[in-house]
Formats: C-alpha cells, structure tokens, sequence
C-alpha cells in the first residue's frame, strides 16, 4: 500500500512540498492538500496591487487543475485540528484525514490587533484581500491627497515589502504630481536602515538612506507604534506624525490550527519549532516549512522584530522536508539538512521604476559574503521574475531553480 502523504497549505510551501515529494518518489505515493485557499498567491506582487498595475488574477492562480495535473488530491477546506499522535486532521467540514506523513505549511495570520487603531485607520498589504483593500483606499486617498506614513510595527518581519511599498508610493506620488506637497514617512521598527529583519548587509544602510535622501523620504527607526489615529501616526514616545494614508505591516502569527496542536509544541506566536530537517522536534513522521516553521533570531533588539520567512527560504525548506519523506518512505535516515540561517539570501526590492538585488551567502548572521545591486535592473528582474515564478509554479515545475 502506498503511503499518504497530507500537505497543509497551497502557496509556496505546500504547493512546492507537495508536487516535490510527489516527484521525489516518482509517483509512488498518495499526496493529498488541504487548504482554505484555492489559488496560488505570488506575494511579492502584492506591493503593486493598490497602484491599479496588477489585479488578483495577474498575481493568481487555480491550485486544483496543477495538483490533478501531477496525480496530486486536493481538499479545499481549512484544517482545524491536528492529532499527530493518531496521525490525523481534522477538516472544517467535520472529516478527519489519516497520514503517514504531514507538512505543515499553513503559512500566517496578521495580527492587526497589536495595534490600536489600526482596523479603522490604516490598511496592510501582505495578504491578497488587505492588498486590494490597501487599493481601495489609496484611490479614495488621491481624491483628497495628504501625507502619507509607511510603517514596519513592532514584530514585524516583512520589512522588504515595506521598502518596496514605501519606494513605490513615492514613485506613483511624482507621477501624480503630489510628491511636493506631500510629506512621505518611513517607520520601522528595524534598529537601523537596511537591516531588513536579516541583521542587514554591506553598505545597506548607506544605500537605504541614499534612497530616502534622494526622494525626500523622512525616517524613524527603532521606533514602536503606540496607535493609528484618523489623520496621525502616533509613536510610543508620543511623536505624532501626520498621515491621510497609512500603510502599516503588521506583526505575523501562525495559524489557529498551529497554535492549537500542543502535541507539536507551539511557541507563543503559533510558530511550530524544527530540527535542521524541518522534521518536527515531537514528531518524526511531521515536517513544517515556511512562516509556520518557527525560527529564532540570533539578536535582541531595543524594539522587537522578527524575521522574514520569505518565498525562497520556503521553497528550499520545502525541498528539504520532501527529500527526508522521500527517504523514511524508502527506508532510508531522513538526513537532508539546511537550516534557516544558512540558506542564501536572494531578494530583489522594487522601488517603481529601480530597485536593489540583494544577495548573501546565509540569511542570518555570521556571513562571509553579501552584497547589493542597485539599479533599474533590480525593476526588470522582479518583473520577468514573477512572469517566470508563475508560469514555473503553474505547471508544476518546482525542481527548476
């Protein structure tokens, strides 16, 4: 009998686990999904939502016909609850599902909560629906233009989408005339520019400052949000700064079902703690990848941030889980490692018509090599990047770099 493997989750780690250990075994296993969600989001396009340049179904698409494509099942519905002593989850249907193996990839939650005022007066970008939301109310902004405030709270650790948000604006503000009327600020929680959640790289905060310099671009660092009021953003140490528009990213949670599976462990954020193989520290036989995986940061900071678990670390992580499963099916030691802070760092910010590459030989500190590109160039590589990214995602091309 073939072993069943379940996957919770459909973006960038589920979908990539998925399709991998499916590939890894050359089809000889049965590899079920459950997710909530029925496309595919490729997040980095999120920061372009609000500007009216992409819409959902230039940044989407439908999970199911790739899945069916490769013989892989698919359950669109949310997992509540996860017995890993009986080897099963339960569905939001009621249905329990049995497995020999799980992923856990259910990604994140914001936590809009760790900020008073926030639901009523400002508006976040790293979901799909709080994306276009965020275009909602930047229309209605350009009707009544003000200052604007790009924002990184405490905990936060998409501090890149932040950059590329806040570059952005700055840039549809010059094209709209506004950019010398209107005041743009940075705050971010970050103990300085450029350290992205990542400990920073070399010249960063140099290049970033240059950035903001350049477009007259005001910026706290190290700084806490206490509230979002209706025409300020106010600071913990009481600094209100004026604001019509406010963009904050918010600090990120692991899901409900993560959270709840106290036989995994759960840390207080619902993040579920791994060994170097992604293999859970309570379970063999289940792996987490992703935002869901926790990771814990080689640094204190005077303001809390976390760390950016972004689409690339996921993909590798997720190879990485579906490899060892690969190996326990045959028989073999589940001994593929990568952990977190030793996979390369490879991002490209887009900052509207420039941007920076940014590569690293780790993610995390100590590093031996890093380095940033700015240049134009950095814009035309995350365009053809996403149009490569979705096209090789769609068809199920995950064993491509």
């Amino acid at each position: 009998m073939r072993k069943k493997v379940l996957v919770l989750g459909s973006n960038f780690g589920g979908l990539t686990a998925a399709l991998a250990v499916k590939q890894e075994l050359h089809g000889d296993v049965e590899v079920t999904v459950m997710s909530p969600g029925e496309r595919f989001v490729f997040n980095p396009s999120l920061i372009w939502l609000p500007f009216g340049t992409r819409d959902a179904e230039d940044v989407t698409f439908p999970v199911e016909p790739t899945f069916a494509q490769h013989g892989i099942g698919f359950e669109n519905t949310a997992a509540v609850e996860i017995d890993a002593d009986g080897k099963r989850v339960r569905a939001a249907s009621g249905a329990w599902h049995g497995y020999d193996y799980l992923i856990v990839a259910t990604g994140f939650r914001t936590d809009p909560a760790s900020i008073d005022g926030f639901a009523d007066n400002a508006v976040t970008i790293t979901s799909l629906r709080d994306a276009e939301n965020a275009g909602r109310a930047w229309r209605r902004y350009l009707d009544a233009p003000g200052d604007v405030v790009v924002a990184a709270a405490q905990g936060a650790g998409c501090f890149g989408a932040a950059y590329e948000f806040l570059f952005n604006t700055a840039y549809r503000l010059r094209k709209a005339g506004l950019d010398k009327d209107v005041k743009l600020t940075y705050v971010s929680s970050e103990p300085f520019l450029g350290h992205f959640g990542i400990g920073g790289l070399p010249h960063g905060e140099q290049l970033l400052g240059s950035f903001l310099k350049r477009q007259n671009i005001t910026a706290h660092v190290g700084v806490a949000i206490d509230h979002v009021a209706s025409d300020a953003l106010v600071l913990a140490d009481g600094t209100e700064i004026p604001s019509t528009y406010s963009m904050v990213v918010l600090p990120f949670l692991g899901q409900q079902v993560a959270l709840a599976a106290a036989a995994l462990d759960p840390d207080a954020k619902g993040y579920l703690p791994v060994r170097p193989t992604y293999q859970s520290t309570k379970f063999d036989n289940v792996y987490v990848v992703g935002i869901a995986a926790a990771v814990a940061a080689p640094w204190q900071t005077a303001v809390p941030i976390g760390i950016p678990k972004t689409g690339y670390p996921t993909e590798v992580q997720a190879h990485t889980a579906a490899k060892n499963i690969a190996a326990q099916i045959r028989g073999e030691m589940p001994d593929h490692t990568k952990e977190f802070g030793d996979i390369h760092a490879v991002c490209v910010m887009d900052a509207g018509n420039n941007g920076v590459i940014m590569l690293a030989d780790k993610m995390l500190p100590p590093r031996k090599r890093g380095v940033l590109i700015p240049g134009p160039q950095a814009h035309v590589a995350k365009l053809a990047f996403e149009r490569y990214f979705l096209w090789k995602a769609r068809h199920g091309y995950v064993r491509l770099p």
